[in-house]
């Protein structure tokens, strides 16, 4: 059994609640943030450029440009940025295809979440990105050098690879229960998936294969996964480091990353405390899982959650 189906075998005794809108370790909600901050950055440029009667092109050649990723490597060199700043960009098509393409990464995200924990979200999300762009950028030098160049923005490289690992962690996971059994993410996944290819003229075209390469990424993320491999650990390591470069460290606090020591094999007392009641102690077992893996757990702790969960059933 991998880490992902272990993590999902006790998260039954987890609160409800645990990602709950506001809460700071939504790393679905830093998501959704992040790409409204870019789509209201570029809307207040569009609405300037407008302002001073600007045409449309003159406003991409000004500023669209530094944020879509180009299709020729010569330009993305110019512009290596872009790898990253594309997947949060969505000005140019509108505020609907936002609205949309948040909808899918809420929809598929907060499952995802739900399913294998907060810390995998944005990794996936990223690679997705990643393999979409280099994909876009590879399929246009191999198969359209001769055809006219083409840009890549927007999210949907991104959300697709969401939406593939939340599907192949757990097909038939079922939502809106109480509409008779509820339907599987398989199906949902389905709709999603054909909804974003309608448009396209040509599933060759090199925007089609850059979603077919999110898609890839978010289902080999799993897969890697599920062999109790960890593909996005060391970029929530640099996160946690970053955000911390400035703050004082804590001396307490067992769901902080910066006190793995704590999780040490026999380092077991934060666990045998008189004062932890079982949910608390459950909920540090499963951030344990979440950060270190199954496999950090002692003997003793993956004991007291079998039996645990033996009583949940």
């Amino acid at each position: 059994m991998g880490e992902s189906d272990r993590y999902i075998e006790y998260k039954n005794l987890a609160p409800k609640n645990r990602f709950s809108l506001g809460n700071e370790h939504n790393a679905l909600m830093t998501l959704v943030t992040l790409n409204a901050i870019f789509f209201l950055l570029l809307l207040t440029l569009q609405v300037t450029y407008f302002f001073y009667q600007q045409s449309a092109e003159t406003y991409n050649n000004a500023v669209v440009q530094w944020f879509e990723l180009p299709t020729t490597f010569s330009t993305f060199i110019e512009r290596p940025w872009t790898l990253l700043s594309f997947m949060f960009s969505d000005t140019s098509h509108g505020l609907w295809r936002l609205l949309s393409n948040m909808f899918w990464l809420w929809t598929f995200g907060y499952l995802l979440q739900e399913l294998s924990g907060n810390d995998k979200i944005i990794p996936i999300y990223i690679y997705g990105g990643l393999l979409g762009g280099l994909f876009f950028m590879g399929a246009h030098a191999l198969f359209f050098g001769s055809s006219p160049a083409s840009t890549l923005i927007g999210a949907n490289p991104s959300i697709l690879a969401i939406a593939g690992a939340t599907t192949f962690l757990s097909p038939n996971h079922r939502i809106l229960t109480h509409i008779r059994k509820g339907i599987p993410v398989w199906v949902l996944f389905i709709v999603y998936l054909a909804i974003n290819f309608l448009g396209f003229h040509s599933l060759y075209s090199e925007t089609a294969l850059a979603h077919f390469g999110g898609l890839l990424a978010g289902i080999v993320f799993i897969a890697l996964l599920k062999k109790g491999k960890n593909p996005g650990a060391w970029m929530n390591s640099f996160y946690y480091q970053l955000i911390n470069l400035f703050t004082p460290k804590k001396t307490t606090g067992a769901n902080s990353l910066k006190n793995k020591k704590n999780y040490s094999a026999g380092n077991s007392a934060l666990y045998n405390k008189a004062d932890y009641n079982n949910q608390q102690k459950i909920d540090a077992l499963l951030d344990k899982i979440n950060a270190l893996g199954f496999d950090s757990l002692s003997a003793e702790e993956k004991t007291f959650l079998q039996n645990t969960s033996n009583e949940e059933r």
